[in-house]
C-alpha cells in the first residue's frame, strides 16, 4: 500500500458511532487504513453519542471490542492499536442540541493551520437534513480553514419526490462538491476493475455494443435472510435495497461511454447519460419487466431456516419482496434494444455476485451436425467469490470426435496472499482525498429513482406475492422477463464453483 497517497490529517466525525454500521464496517475500515498508513497520524476519529452514560474510556472499550470481533489484526498488533486509541475522541449530545456542536468543534484538531473534517452520517435517514442543517448553523461546514465533507449512507430518499426534496434541502446548507453519497458496492475491487477491463484494453471496445451483445445479466444473490434489518427491510424490499441503489449503479459502469478523464464529474456525467437513456417502464406493463417473490422456509447449508414472514419484527402478512428482477432497455446508439437484466435475492443457495455479458450467436453455424448445442460466448465479471474475469468460448473436445466443449479462460483478479482493501476502505480513502467518481451525484440519485418508480407504484397496490423455497434457485415467473433473450438465466452455482460452466 506504500504507493497509495496518504490523506491530509482529518477529523473523522461519526454520527451514530454506537450503531451497527460503525461497529461492523467503519471502525474496521479505519483500522485497516491506519495499518496501511492511509490515515495521517494527526487525524482524529470522533464518535458522536446521544447517551450521556458514554465516556472516553467506554468509547475506547467499544472500539477495541469492535475491532477484536471484525478486525483482530488491529488488536494483535500492539503499536497499531495504540495509534488508533490515540486518535479516539468522544462528543456527547443530541443532534438537535446546538451546544453539542460547540463541544464537537472543541474536540476537532487543527494541523498545519487547517481543521479538515469528514462528517459521516451513520444515522437513520430521517435525521440527515437535521444533522446537516445543524452543522451549517454551527459554522462547522465553513471551509475557510480546511475542507468539510459529508458522507451519507443510503437510502437517499424513498422515491423521486423525496430524493429531490432532500437534494434541494441540502443545497441550502452545503455545496454539491461537499456531499459524498456512498454506495459500498462501487467500492468493491471487482466493480472498480470493470472500468479498467473496459477502458484499458482495446480488445473489448469493438464488441461492446448492440451488434455483438445479446443481453447483459447483473446478479447478486445472498444466502442470508433479513437478519437484524427487518425494520428497514419491511419498508424497502429487494427493489429499493439492492436494485435501485446498487445494481443500477453497476449497470451504468457496464453501459457508459468512455469519460474524457477519471475526474469525478467526468465519470458521473457519463453515468447520468446512461440513466437518462433508460426506457421508461409502462405502468400497465410492469409484469412484463419486473418480477418479485418472497422466501418461504427451507434449507440453507443443511440447516432449516424460517420463512421471511416468520422472521423477528416482520409482518406475518408481509408482501415485501425478498427477490426482485428487472428488465431495462437503454435507448441510445450503443445499446438500443439490448436487454439489461438485474436480479437480486435473499436466502438463495450461495452468496454470488457477477456481471455476465452474453454474446449473440454466430451468423452461420458451421457445426450444426454436432450433437451438442452450440452455446453462446459469455464474458463474466466475477465480483464474489474470487473476483476475476471468465471468458467462455467454444472449443473442440480432445480426441477422435467432432464434439464441442465449453472452454473457460479464467483470469483471477486478486493475487494469492494479497491484502486487498474492502469497499469501505476504498470509499473512505477516496472521500478523504476528495475523489468523487465512486460517489453518486444528486442527478444520479433522482434518475435511478425515476427508473424504478413505475415498479414501486405497481407493487404498492394490494395483491399477493409469489414465494420461493429458501435455498432454491427456482423463483416463480423469472423466465417471463427473459423474453427476447438468447438462452436463460445463468446458473449462479457455476460462478460459485469458479465459473467453469454456464447455463445454455
Amino acid at each position: 500500500m506504500s504507493a497509495v497517497p496518504q490523506a491530509d490529517p482529518c477529523n473523522i466525525v461519526i454520527f451514530g458511532a454506537s450503531g451497527d454500521l460503525t461497529r461492523r464496517k467503519l471502525l474496521p475500515a479505519l483500522a485497516r487504513m491506519q495499518r496501511w498508513n492511509l490515515l495521517a497520524a494527526d487525524s482524529r476519529i470522533i464518535g458522536v453519542m446521544r447517551d450521556p452514560s458514554w465516556h472516553a474510556e467506554r468509547w475506547q472499550q467499544y472500539v477495541h471490542a469492535s475491532l477484536e470481533e471484525f478486525h483482530p489484526d488491529a488488536i494483535n498488533e500492539a503499536d497499531s492499536w495504540q495509534t488508533i486509541a490515540a486518535m479516539l475522541e468522544l462528543t456527547i449530545g443530541d443532534l438537535t442540541d446546538a451546544s453539542m456542536y460547540q463541544r464537537l468543534r472543541e474536540n476537532m484538531k487543527s494541523s498545519n493551520g487547517r481543521t479538515n473534517a469528514l462528517f459521516y452520517l451513520a444515522i437513520p435517514p430521517q435525521w440527515y437534513e437535521s444533522a446537516v442543517s445543524a452543522l451549517h448553523q454551527s459554522g462547522l461546514l465553513d471551509e475557510s480553514d480546511g475542507f468539510r465533507r459529508i458522507v451519507i449512507e443510503k437510502p437517499f430518499g424513498s422515491d423521486v419526490a423525496s430524493a429531490r426534496a432532500l437534494n434541494l434541502a441540502f443545497r441550502e446548507y452545503v455545496k454539491e462538491s461537499q456531499i459524498y453519497r456512498i454506495d459500498h458496492y462501487l467500492g468493491k475491487e471487482g466493480v472498480q476493475n470493470l472500468m479498467v477491463f473496459r477502458f484499458a484494453n482495446t480488445v473489448f471496445e469493438p464488441l461492446w455494443n448492440r451488434n455483438y451483445i445479446d443481453h447483459v445479466q447483473i446478479s447478486v444473490s445472498e444466502n442470508i435472510g433479513v437478519e437484524y434489518r427487518a425494520d428497514y427491510y419491511e419498508k424497502a424490499g429487494a427493489l429499493m435495497d439492492m436494485i435501485q441503489s446498487h445494481l443500477i449503479q453497476v449497470m451504468t459502469l457496464v453501459a457508459m461511454e468512455i469519460p474524457v478523464s477519471l475526474d469525478g464529474n467526468a465519470v458521473r456525467d457519463e453515468k447520468v447519460k446512461v440513466l437518462k437513456s433508460v426506457r421508461p417502464i409502462p405502468p400497465d406493463q410492469v409484469d412484463r419487466f419486473a418480477v418479485r417473490a418472497q422466501y418461504a422456509g427451507g434449507m440453507i447449508d443443511g440447516k432449516r431456516v424460517p420463512a421471511y414472514r416468520d422472521e423477528p419484527d416482520v409482518d406475518p402478512a408481509s408482501t415485501t419482496e425478498t427477490f426482485a428482477a428487472l428488465k431495462l432497455y437503454i435507448d441510445n446508439w450503443r445499446w438500443q434494444d439490448v436487454p439489461f437484466l438485474l436480479r437480486t435475492g435473499k436466502r438463495l443457495p450461495h452468496r454470488v455476485s457477477e456481471i455476465a455479458i452474453r454474446f449473440k450467436k454466430p451468423p452461420k453455424n458451421l457445426f450444426s451436425q454436432v450433437k451438442t448445442q452450440l452455446p453462446q460466448n459469455e464474458l463474466i465479471f466475477r465480483l464474489h467469490p474470487e473476483e476475476g474475469m471468465i471468458f467462455l468460448l467454444n472449443a473442440k473436445l480432445p480426441g477422435l470426435n467432432d464434439e464441442l466443449r465449453k472452454l473457460a479462460l479464467d483470469a483471477p483478479y486478486a493475487v494469492t496472499g494479497s491484502d486487498s482493501p474492502e469497499a469501505y476502505e476504498t470509499l473512505l480513502h477516496d472521500a478523504l482525498l476528495g475523489q468523487m467518481a465512486l460517489f453518486s451525484r444528486a442527478d444520479e440519485v433522482e434518475e435511478s429513482w425515476r427508473i424504478v418508480a413505475p415498479v414501486m407504484q405497481a407493487w404498492k397496490q394490494p395483491g399477493s406475492i409469489r414465494f420461493y423455497e429458501a435455498g432454491s434457485w427456482d423463483i416463480p415467473d423469472t423466465e417471463t422477463i427473459m423474453e427476447g433473450c438468447i438462452g436463460c438465466w445463468r446458473d449462479l452455482s457455476t460462478t460459485y464453483q469458479h465459473g467453469y460452466t454456464s447455463s445454455s
